[in-house]
């Protein structure tokens, strides 16, 4: 796997293409590979520009000194029910000869199972007490209801959050009279109270969420879309605000319980947090799915990268004196100095936060011109988000019988994923905060301090490249205080020695400006998601990715509105690799 993807960090004044891609992340990445593998233009004729000195967005993986494997700062993971970026990854097999395995990317990723742990050994530490990850089905199993300290509804009381979840959403399914006939067989009650099952696919989710309509007749939203409910507002109607806290507590993040749209939390919550969902990722490093797309993309003659190259605005070009319909204006970050390219058309490849950053008063932002644009950029929350990397001298956690997967806690970091053993060194990784949303201030104020932590030497690890990451160590205050939270929720069963070094990332930082996005409630998503990838009829302007896909925090989201919008704009054919019967959604 090669990540030596050669960049371009120099100018090319006056520069003339057909499709300027903005932005270097995956569905920028896709774009361009899709576009020259299918022979849809000439290769120097797509041309790639992001502002960074690296690919692949808001994917990040790193290896820490001292180990063997790598560990990662963005993205992580996939579902295997996710077609486009499992087949980018492993291959594909003819429908006439399944004997014969082809490989998409020039690339050999190697995929691996993501392992999520045992929960009868991982850990749950709520309200100041201390349970196994499996405690609830546990007490279940033999008749009983596991207390804890949530004063939960009577009719709530004994459900893990998981199981909560699916209540909720069953209850408010089948209350919807129209819903409840026409998918009864998919939307299931199992032998016990607490047993949920939704069959539901993405196409009879995206036939349920625009009608679905909150049936409870003593609520203040009675007869509301759901698509129109905050999830706080309809999570605290449900169970009660005591409910709500346990969910977000015990459900690990803060992003899935915010008020965001209620209709995109029913298909994410049973899609991503139920039984069944099978984890994968990239040997490698969840990065390069990014790394491969672009070397294919570079074996092609005339292919460039332009990096460390920011756009600052474009207008249309001079229709009696250019040939090509806009002209951009980038700031090459290495000189301080503007060139011009002339494209035919643009792809915004960028998050929300990023289109923001760009110049707000040319033709095609201008809030004047184009209220609707401005009205639906703002259709998504920016969802802050921040790792830290952590590499200690040994796996401490093998002492409780942990050797993978991850703790849940109400304390601010949350969540601490246990990543890898270097077999070797005995070196381990872990993901020491896996924070977000409310506890972004928390941190925020710790990881303003000046003073850095201090690497230390370690097995295989020597002072000079451990120094080399001293720009990205997090605070000494704030690993103080992510030591204390670790010991706090770990209990005095083990002894946690201090780390060797340190990795932070903050991706509330521009231009990413959030770690992933959530639809606000009252938005049609039905239609700010096709609007989006041409938001002005008789522009050439395009805008894609992650953040208004419907499968936001996933780079299959970023792929899929990709792949739409080339099928829609660009006249291309679904690829042979994708099964005709995979939904891409609106």
């Amino acid at each position: 796997m090669n990540k030596n993807t050669p960049l371009n960090p120099g100018k090319h004044p006056d520069l003339k293409i057909e499709v300027a891609i903005i932005g270097a992340g995956t569905s920028g990445l896709y774009t361009a590979y899709r576009l020259v593998t299918d022979k849809k233009f000439t290769t120097s004729d797509v041309q790639i520009f992001d502002m960074n000195n690296k690919l692949g967005g808001r994917l990040e993986s790193v290896v820490m000194p001292g180990m063997n494997f790598w560990g990662e700062l963005g993205g992580m993971r996939y579902l295997t029910s996710q077609q486009i970026v499992t087949t980018l990854i492993e291959g594909y097999t003819l429908p006439e000869d399944p004997t014969k395995h082809i490989p998409v990317l020039t690339d050999q990723m190697t995929p691996v199972p993501f392992p999520m742990g045992d929960s009868s050994k991982l850990l749950m530490y709520l309200r100041k007490e201390r349970f196994k990850q499996d405690a609830w089905n546990v007490a279940q199993a033999v008749g009983e209801k596991l207390p804890t300290r949530y004063y939960l509804n009577d009719d709530d009381y004994g459900f893990s959050s998981d199981q909560l979840f699916n209540k909720i959403i069953y209850d408010v399914l089948m209350a919807d009279p129209w819903v409840a006939e026409k998918y009864s067989d998919k939307i299931k009650r199992g032998k016990t109270i607490y047993d949920y099952s939704f069959e539901l696919d993405s196409r009879d989710w995206d036939d349920i969420k625009p009608k679905l309509v909150y049936n409870f007749p003593n609520s203040p939203y009675d007869n509301r879309k759901v698509n129109d409910l905050g999830f706080w507002n309809l999570i605290k109607d449900q169970v009660s605000q005591e409910g709500y806290e346990f969910l977000a507590n015990a459900g690990g993040y803060y992003s899935n319980t915010i008020n965001w749209n209620s209709a995109e939390a029913f298909p994410y919550m049973v899609g991503d947090f139920s039984a069944g969902t099978i984890y994968k990722t990239i040997e490698e490093g969840y990065d390069s799915i990014a790394y491969a797309l672009a070397n294919s993309y570079m074996e092609h003659d005339g292919a460039t990268i332009w990096s460390e190259n920011k756009l600052l605005t474009f207008t249309k070009a001079h229709p009696l004196t250019d040939t090509h319909k806009y002209e951009l204006t980038f700031l090459n970050l290495k000189t301080n100095t503007q060139w011009k390219v002339y494209a035919n058309s643009i792809v915004l490849a960028m998050p929300r936060k990023s289109l923001e950053l760009l110049d707000q008063n040319n033709f095609f932002f201008n809030i004047n011109e184009n209220s609707t644009l401005n009205y639906n950029i703002r259709s998504v929350i920016m969802e802050p988000a921040f790792k830290i990397l952590m590499g200690f001298p040994y796996p401490w956690w093998k002492e409780l019988g942990i050797d993978s997967g991850h703790s849940i806690t109400d304390l601010p970091m949350r969540q601490c994923y246990y990543f890898g053993t270097d077999q070797h060194t005995d070196n381990s990784m872990l993901l020491g905060s896996y924070g977000d949303m409310e506890t972004e201030t928390f941190w925020k104020a710790l990881s303003d301090d000046k003073v850095l932590f201090e690497v230390k030497a370690a097995k295989s690890a020597s002072l000079k490249e451990l120094h080399e990451l001293d720009d990205v160590q997090a605070t000494k205050l704030m690993v103080d205080e992510l030591m204390n939270q670790l010991r706090e929720l770990h209990g005095d069963q083990v002894t946690i020695p201090e780390p060797y070094v340190t990795y932070f990332k903050d991706w509330t930082d521009d231009p990413f400006g959030a770690g992933y996005h959530a639809w606000k409630a009252g938005y049609s998503v039905e239609n700010v998601m096709p609007y989006m990838r041409k938001p002005v009829a008789d522009e050439q302007i395009h805008i894609c990715g992650e953040a208004y896909s419907d499968q936001q925090g996933w780079v299959e989201g970023a792929f899929c509105e990709a792949e739409k919008m080339l099928q829609e704009y660009f006249g291309m054919h679904r690829p042979i690799w994708l099964s005709p019967d995979y939904y891409l959604g609106w």
